[in-house]
């Protein structure tokens, strides 16, 4: 799996990926695609097979309640996985790494992430839900 970190998240997040033996993660400043806006990142994420990392969850995948409804995603019908990474507005960098490890522990159990969304989200109690599901549905 390559896994390629949306400008929104640390660049910190990479060391974490290679960490986990994702050795060909990167981020999305790293390929110069600094302020791409989201339908320009999604040809390079589907011709690059990344499974992408972002905070902008209902960018890709469309609202919670409807996902694939709408969002980057909605049209596609292979894809090499995405990964949400949901907190409160003002999520900080220890949050961010917390709610990646989760995800990417998750991954540890099942790898295989191809036409899923992996969602890790903090509410504002601080409890964390870790939803799977397919996309497109």
């Amino acid at each position: 799996m390559k896994v390629l970190i949306d400008e929104c998240l640390s660049p910190a997040l990479v060391a974490m990926a290679r960490e986990y033996g994702y050795h060909e993660s990167t981020h999305v400043a790293w390929l110069g695609k600094s302020g791409a806006k989201d339908w320009e990142l999604k040809p390079l994420l589907l011709a690059g097979d990344w499974t992408f990392v972002t905070r902008n969850s209902v960018d890709f995948r469309g609202p919670a309640d409807r996902p694939g409804s709408k969002g980057q995603y909605a049209d596609v019908q292979l894809h090499a996985g995405l990964i949400c990474i949901n907190g409160p507005p003002g999520t900080d960098l220890s949050l961010q790494i917390e709610l990646f490890e989760i995800a990417l522990d998750e991954l540890d159990t099942d790898p295989d992430l191809v036409n899923q969304v992996l969602e890790v989200t903090a509410d504002d109690s601080e409890t964390v839900h870790i939803l799977r599901y397919s996309l497109p549905v």
